[in-house]
């Protein structure tokens, strides 16, 4: 359970972070090309950073004014499809088009959904810290020092959800995703194995 919601900016960078009773989640993303954008509303918290190449057609969809931008239409379309059903996150996800990148922390029901799209346009790192904490960025470098042998690009064609149990597959939510390293040497989590299904290879690292 989540018991601590924070967001801190630094200069061009925003920093956010969701404690919680076992561990802590970090997610650092830059602010490049002015592409990233951060908004809460009713509790729920989200840093986008990227381009909804159907924006105009989703923010009608949902009843937004012309001008909303993508991170308030992502709050706003997870917020109806959860009040709704609640529907998966994948179902959400399965409307989104374009490039981006987005950490999303619902914290009515201390939920955290972490994405990129199908084809990870957007660069997308996490590992795992020395104490255990999970942290998420869109820069390899602001991981190195933290995250070891554990970092690694975010698997294309997956979001991660604690709700659902974490690393989930967008074509088989179901389904359960585990790490399949070549070997020793190998950055631990750079390809995925999903049930049922075929190996997800994200892009070595450089």
């Amino acid at each position: 359970m989540f018991t601590n919601f924070t967001v801190h900016s630094h200069g061009n960078m925003v920093q956010f972070i969701v404690e919680g009773t076992y561990h802590l989640v970090v997610a650092v993303l830059k602010i490049m090309l002015n592409q990233l954008s951060f908004a809460a509303k009713d509790d729920i918290f989200c840093l986008f950073e990227g381009v909804l190449d159907n924006l105009g057609r989703l923010s009608q969809q949902y009843g937004l004014s012309k001008g909303a931008n993508e991170v308030v239409l992502v709050i706003e379309a997870y917020k109806t499809l959860r009040d709704r059903a609640p529907y998966p996150a994948s179902f959400m996800l399965s409307q989104l088009t374009g490039s981006y990148a987005f950490v999303l922390f619902d914290k009515a029901t201390n939920s955290l959904l972490v994405a990129s799209d199908p084809e990870g346009k957007v660069p997308l790192f996490w590992g795992i810290t020395a104490d255990g904490s999970v942290a998420f960025s869109d820069d390899i470098n602001m991981l190195k020092g933290s995250c070891g042998k554990s970092l690694a690009p975010f698997p294309q064609g997956c979001f991660y959800s604690n709700a659902l149990g974490g690393l989930k597959s967008y074509e088989n939510p179901k389904n359960k995703v585990t790490a399949v390293p070549a070997n020793e040497e190998e950055i631990c989590g750079a390809t995925f194995k999903v049930e049922g299904s075929t190996v997800l290879t994200a892009p070595p690292l450089h």
